[in-house]
């Protein structure tokens, strides 16, 4: 099966890190990222989505980052 997560973020490295370790978990990117002004809180906020074959069923109780 296909495990599908949105990682978000400020538009800090904290971002960059967070996409990386996905990626180094094995993810896959899906797609472009994007950004988006967050007027209330005055920050830019970042998304990418990331994808992963996955050999169990899925539930919604899984924690896809431990995938």
């Amino acid at each position: 099966m296909l495990v599908y997560r949105l990682l978000t973020e400020d538009d800090t490295s904290a971002f960059c890190h967070k996409v990386t370790e996905a990626l180094s978990k094995g993810w896959s990117l899906h797609g472009d990222p994007t950004m988006s002004f967050d007027s209330a809180r005055g920050v830019t906020r970042c998304a990418q989505a990331v994808v992963k074959e996955y050999d169990g069923e899925y539930s919604p109780d899984m924690k896809l980052g431990a995938v």
